[in-house]
Formats: structure tokens, sequence, C-alpha cells
């Protein structure tokens, strides 16, 4: 169909491979004759209308850079009826016919307000916690892992010279997948994470000193921000362990550099998918990964589903 607008958006917290999937979607719109905008800043754009028309060009050279070029940002004036508003009045007045939202589980539930305003809209799962219950996977989350498992790797070494017990903090607030999938790479003695309660005694001072029974004189323990003790535990394993601890929080490096060849693929499908939804009339929908495959969602039903972390992996580290 011709002479469609489409308008895209990330909002919430930055994650590899954004940039990837603006570039798909750019690509796909202006091959089907649809003009694009890059919404600046989330739904703070839409409100403040704060945007640019994007080409060929400006998509041309960033499927490898971190970040986004629209850069993000969080709404509170969004949240609100009058804030909704604005930004509907924006999207008409520029006669935009869908919008393209990235983000996270916040990023969707401010797509729906648009969807519920007969703003037609696609949602995309890009967040490093990969958090997201209706798709197994999301875009930044290879990426993430990646860079913390690089910098764990760096801090073995030193853990062994000192023979020291080094505590890792990782991003996860709410969702420990980074902290698991990380501690599982990197070999980790014990991994604490929020979704499941750890008993100190069995759960972390037991492997440290199993381990020194076995000769082994340092160890790594990876944590996910969200379980708030990385001090009380670290100060726990110096007294009732008598090794030497340190702790390194990992921040938002993790956040940051150029992503994986997965997160770049991944990216550039889901863009590919939700443009095409668009550009052929169908909408209200989240894009998602389901037993492997590229697959779209309707929105309010999709972020009705709960996304367990798989506990019996734990058995395996």
């Amino acid at each position: 169909m011709k002479n469609k607008i489409i308008a895209i958006l990330t909002s919430g917290g930055d994650a590899p491979g954004m940039n990837a999937c603006i570039r798909a979607i750019t690509k796909t719109a202006l091959k089907n004759s649809t003009q694009v905008l890059g919404i600046r800043r989330g739904f703070n754009g839409l409100i403040e209308k704060d945007f640019f028309q994007i080409t060929f060009k400006n998509v041309s050279d960033i499927i490898h850079r971190g970040g986004t070029i629209l850069c993000t940002a969080r709404s509170e004036e969004f949240k609100s009826a009058n804030g909704v508003k604005k930004a509907v009045s924006f999207c008409k007045e520029q006669n935009i016919t869908g919008v393209i939202a990235i983000g996270g589980d916040g990023t969707f539930k401010g797509a729906k307000k648009l969807c519920e305003a007969s703003i037609p809209c696609v949602c995309i799962p890009g967040t490093i916690d990969n958090d997201i219950g209706c798709s197994e996977y999301t875009i930044g989350f290879d990426t993430a892992t990646n860079t913390a498992v690089d910098m764990i790797d760096k801090l073995q070494d030193t853990a062994q010279s000192h023979e020291r017990c080094s505590l890792v903090e990782v991003m996860g607030r709410h969702c420990g997948r980074i902290a698991l999938c990380t501690g599982i790479a990197v070999g980790a003695t014990a991994i604490v994470i929020p979704e499941i309660p750890y008993n100190f005694e069995k759960d972390i001072l037991s492997p440290i000193k199993f381990r020194m029974n076995c000769g082994k004189h340092h160890f790594i323990i990876v944590i996910s921000e969200g379980v708030g003790d990385t001090l009380k535990i670290s100060k726990k394993i110096k007294n009732e362990a008598k090794i030497e601890t340190r702790i390194t929080v990992l921040g938002h490096v993790q956040r940051g550099g150029s992503p994986t060849s997965r997160d770049r693929i991944v990216a550039t499908k889901m863009g590919y998918k939700a443009a095409d939804l668009l550009i052929n009339g169908v909408y209200n929908r989240i894009i998602a990964v389901k037993n492997g495959k590229i697959t779209d969602l309707d929105i309010k039903s999709a972020l009705n589903i709960k996304k367990e972390i798989g506990k019996s992996i734990l058995k395996i580290f």
C-alpha cells in the first residue's frame, strides 16, 4: 500500500541490536514506498514532537553499533491520560499510520495505550534481561551475557593469582537470566538470582568449602543485582570461609558494545516482520520468538503471558 508513514521509537533501557532493528524496519518500509519517522527519546518524543525523517543514509552504517540512534528514555508524562492524548494528537498531525515500539514490558504497556486510542502499533522485544513472557528471546540478551562472560573471564585470572573469592554483580533487578546464563558459562561456584531464595550455608558456603577440600583456592560467585545482598554475602564468605573477597559490579557496561551476530540477525528478522505487518495493515501485535521462529501475537493476550525461569538448569552448573 502506498503513502504510509511508520514511526519508530525505542523506550526503556537500551539494548545492543536496537540499531540493527531500526535499520531493518527502515529498509523494509522504504522499499515499499513507506515513509519512516524516527521518534527521539521514546514516548517523550511523541509528546514533545521530537522527530526526524529516517532515510537509507541514516541507517547505512548502524547495524554494528550498540545503543540506539533514536535515544531512549522512560516517560512519566505518558503514564497520564493527558500525556497519551498529546502523543495521539501528534500521530494524527503527522498522518502516522503505525508506530513500531522497541523495548521491554513497560514499552509494550505504553504501546497498548496507543492501540486503545486507535493508533496502530507493533512491538518488538528489546531488553537485555530476556524477561518478556511471550517471547523465548529478546534483542540484546546475547550481547549482554557475552559481555559479562568476557569481564568475568578476566577476573578469573586475578582471582586465581591472589587466591580470592570474586563476587560479580550483574544486571537484572527482577530477572536473573543474565546471572544464570553467565554463571553457567564461566563455571561459577555459585549463582544467586532473585527468582530463587538462597540459603547461604547450602547454596554458597558449602560449594566453596567442597572445592577447597578438592584443592581449589579461588572462586567466582555471580549475583543478580536484584538480590541486593552482595555486600552481606561477601562479608559472610570472608568470615566463615576464611578467604579474601572482592566485589565487582559490572553495571551498565553490559548494555553497551557492538551487538553479537545473534542479536544482529534476530533484530533484523524482527524489524522486517514488524514493518511488513504494518505495511500490510496488520497491527496491535507483539513480535516474538516461538519454537525458534519469528512470529507475532495479539498485544493484549501477549502481555498476560508470564515467563518462568528454568530452575532445573541450576542443577547442571
